[in-house]
């Protein structure tokens, strides 16, 4: 039985203007040489210099000025170690430096795409049957170095967004590391990242069971400083490092419009990328909400699983997940507790999809395999498309399926209220396929979505195409439901 699907006319589109200054570092031996030309400058020359800078890139980014400034201090060392008193330097030249250091890079300018949707905290003046979201993106440039973005919308009565209007500006996060770890479930995360404990035990037996970020770091740095060191101890000690990096706080001024604000990569294990969150307005047992996601964070070789929570919009918490069900893509948290834990699914293998407890958000074991390929068009993996969806009649789990040719397309199952691993029923046929108009893109024949929402008794399906730009569709609720319980 086919489902009707609405397909909505709108698109959201990769935009190459929507620019952020980033950091940029050159090699110690280029800055070297970059700096000491600068120092060969007047101040007057320094001045005009700057200022022709300023003229050039002002409009195009909130307060240039001090991002340049921030950037030549992550350079200071090097200036010093020119044996350059940084203090005595005046502020336009340490701007001037830090101009130097800072490159624009166009967050969108290559795709758009796996969107999520969550209801708004705000649901303040609405007409009747209009409901305020927020939709996430994964934006894609240069070197195909995924962040994440997004959009304010209010869908009304007849499931139509309107979409709100895109800020001026793009804001980067102040970024507060944790500072202190526990040991015991520190050396847990290294052993399930395959980090040699050849290399690791010698570091860790230095620290007691709660230690602090900068004594971990200044171990770890007094070793890779012996240039001396194996590639092969180099690398496991990297790696820690880049653990420990990977707990933090992001904070993003008041004044930002939500569409202003990205979150960019900032630790060493997200450094080519922010994949696939997944986010979903989490409802505790004593009532009180958070929006919190699931993401894969990628350095180039290794994939980190992690989870990023808020209650506002402006301030982020982000977590390394860890156990042997945090090993992998397509991780989906559920919206509320079931009997009194967490629950998450996911895709430990790479084919088929599972189910996990917990009693902790950040920590995932004893997966429960409860669905594997059955249809043609599903062969090659199945895997969620975002959180489940509490309704009346069980979980509703949106999911995709690979097929021949890679072609991805999206499907639905439904699932026990009280325990996620009964299926109740499972679409034959896929609820959405890529059309003609759908097929070409970044990466062809693929729709995909990281999540739903239910609204005005129908499902907001918003949905990638061909990895390239962002659609969304409205399916009747009663209607999928129906099809769904009387599927097998």
């Amino acid at each position: 039985m086919r489902i009707p699907i609405i397909r909505k006319n709108i698109i959201f589109a990769p935009d190459a203007k929507r620019v952020v200054a980033r950091y940029f570092m050159n090699g110690d031996e280029r800055t070297q040489n970059m700096v000491a030309r600068i120092m060969l400058l007047t101040e007057n020359q320094v001045y005009n210099t700057l200022e022709h800078t300023l003229r050039e890139f002002a409009r195009r980014h909130r307060n240039i000025s001090k991002i340049f400034y921030s950037h030549c201090e992550k350079i200071r060392g090097i200036i010093e170690a020119m044996q350059i008193d940084y203090t005595t330097l005046s502020d336009e030249r340490k701007m001037l430096i830090g101009s130097y250091c800072t490159m624009e890079y166009s967050l969108e300018s290559a795709a758009f795409f796996n969107p999520s949707i969550v209801e708004d905290f705000d649901q303040s003046d609405l007409e009747e049957g209009e409901k305020r979201v927020i939709i996430s993106f994964r934006a894609t440039g240069e070197g195909h170095i995924s962040s994440i973005v997004f959009r304010r919308a209010i869908l009304d009565k007849n499931n139509d967004l309107r979409v709100m209007k895109i800020g001026n500006y793009i804001d980067k996060a102040e970024i507060e590391h944790k500072t202190h770890y526990n040991k015991q479930r520190f050396q847990m995360k290294l052993r399930e990242m395959n980090i040699s404990e050849k290399y690791s035990n010698v570091i860790m037996q230095q620290l007691p069971q709660e230690f602090e970020y900068s004594v971990l770091q200044k171990l770890v740095h007094d070793i890779l400083n012996d240039p001396t060191i194996k590639q092969s101890r180099k690398t496991a000690l990297e790696q820690m490092v880049w653990l420990s990096d990977s707990f933090y706080d992001i904070q993003f001024k008041h004044d930002s419009d939500i569409t202003e604000r990205v979150i960019f990569p900032i630790s060493e294990s997200e450094s080519r990328g922010i994949e696939d969150a997944r986010f979903v307005r989490f409802i505790d047992d004593d009532n009180s909400e958070r929006i919190m996601a699931t993401y894969t964070a990628y350095d180039g070789h290794v994939i980190l699983p992690k989870l990023i929570s808020t209650e506002d919009f402006y301030s982020f918490r982000v977590m390394p997940l860890s156990g042997i069900g945090a090993t992998n893509k397509n991780l989906a948290l559920f919206p509320r507790k079931v009997k009194g834990k967490y629950a998450m699914l996911s895709r430990i293998d790479g084919v088929n999809n599972y189910l996990m407890f917990s009693d902790r958000p950040t920590q995932w074991n004893n997966p429960i395999m409860i669905q594997e390929p059955k249809y043609t068009w599903e062969f090659t993996q199945i895997g969620n498309c975002g959180s489940p969806l509490w309704t009346t009649e069980g979980w509703l789990v949106i999911t995709h399926g690979v097929g021949a040719m890679r072609r991805y397309c999206i499907g639905a199952s439904l699932f026990d209220l009280d325990d996620p691993s009964k299926e109740i029923g499972r679409l034959k046929q896929p609820l959405l396929s890529p059309l003609e108009g759908e097929r070409e893109g970044y990466v062809p024949n693929v729709v995909y979505s990281c999540g739903s929402i239910i609204h005005n008794n129908s499902l907001i399906l918003p949905y990638a195409v061909s990895d390239y730009s962002s659609t969304y569709g409205v399916v009747d609720l009663a209607d999928l439901l129906f099809a769904l319980k009387n599927s097998k």
